[in-house]
């Protein structure tokens, strides 16, 4: 099978903020566990060398990528190779050199993920996190960007958006405009956890998303928070992009790639080089395919495990890890 075009490379298995949208550290990879869960650049090589006609990487997976030592380097490392580069941060662990770096590497997006459009709402969902440190690491990157004439990174603001913070969107969109960041991507959370196989460590997170989630909650509420998001982008010229909040359905006999196009197209990576499925996994405890550390990227990707794996989710009873996604189902 033709490998993909596009990868998401997972550089660090650990996170330096405690979310409360993940309430437990439910991996556990890195301190106080054991050494820093840092994907090894030498392995990051070898499998990006293995990704022939690879023209998307995305570096990003559960952990805050700019936690490894070596980031840039593989930034730098697969633009050379004509690859496009993009990353999620939270920025809270942005200095000069690492602004400076951001545009030399060849970087080609940066996400920073905000959730909330003032320090009170964002720190109780960030916890650690510092509001106006974050501002001001985006302020650093787009002057650094306008002091060098570069039109790289382009900046996208990404908010996971629940109940406790529907109201701000309008107000995220101006505090976008406001920092020089005209593309906001709106998210719902991202998985519901629903699987009856989840491991016990997740159940808190199932009770968070129940508790969180907007699909089925005051649905005209969620659209007039919606409008007056677009009247503000509108007006601001900020490209906004909105979830969808009805579950798409899947008639029988729908194709595989027509219900998730993920372990066709692209290929996903943890720290180690642990195969998943695809980013909303997050965790190999829940589904896993294979070593590429261990094992070539051919192998794995055209292994048995990826091929049943396909097959079932091709069928009218998915994978269990699919069945609350909300790429499955149309509403991320």
């Amino acid at each position: 099978m033709r490998l993909p075009s596009s990868v998401q490379l997972e550089p660090v298995g650990q996170c330096n903020l405690r979310c409360e949208m993940c309430p437990i550290q439910f991996r556990q990879e890195g301190p106080p566990y054991g050494p820093p869960a840092f994907m090894d650049f030498a392995l990051f090589k070898r499998l990006v060398d293995q990704f022939e006609g690879l023209e998307e990487l995305h570096l990003q997976g559960l952990g805050e990528p700019m936690m490894h030592p070596r980031f840039f380097d593989m930034v730098s490392f697969a633009t050379e190779r004509g690859v496009r580069v993009t990353t999620n941060s939270n920025l809270t662990l942005l200095s000069d050199r690492r602004a400076e770096a951001c545009v030399t590497s060849g970087l080609a997006e940066l996400h920073v993920s905000i959730d909330g459009a003032d320090s009170e709402t964002y720190e109780r969902i960030r916890r650690r996190g510092h509001f106006e440190r974050v501002l001001e690491n985006v302020r650093r990157v787009v002057e650094v960007r306008e002091r060098l004439g570069s039109e790289s990174p382009h900046l996208q603001m990404v908010m996971v958006v629940m109940r406790q913070n529907l109201d701000q969107l309008a107000d995220l969109v101006a505090l976008a405009d406001g920092l020089g960041i005209h593309d906001v991507f709106v998210q719902h959370l991202a998985h519901g956890f629903e699987e009856e196989a989840l491991p016990e460590p997740y159940r808190p997170m199932r009770e968070y998303v129940e508790e969180q989630t907007l699909l089925g909650h005051d649905p005209a509420g969620t659209a007039l928070a919606f409008a007056r998001a677009r009247d503000a982008a509108s007006e601001r010229g900020v490209r906004l992009r909105l979830p969808n909040t009805e579950v798409r359905e899947h008639p029988p006999g729908t194709p595989g790639p027509e219900r998730c196009d993920w372990p066709w197209n692209s290929a996903y990576i943890a720290w180690d080089g642990t195969a998943m499925p695809c980013c909303m996994v997050a965790t190999p405890d829940r589904a896993s395919l294979g070593s590429m550390a261990q094992r070539s990227v051919v192998d794995v990707w055209d292994g048995p495990d990826y091929q049943d794996f396909r097959a079932r989710l091709a069928s009218d009873a998915p994978p269990d890890v699919c069945r609350s996604c909300s790429l499955y189902h149309g509403t991320f």
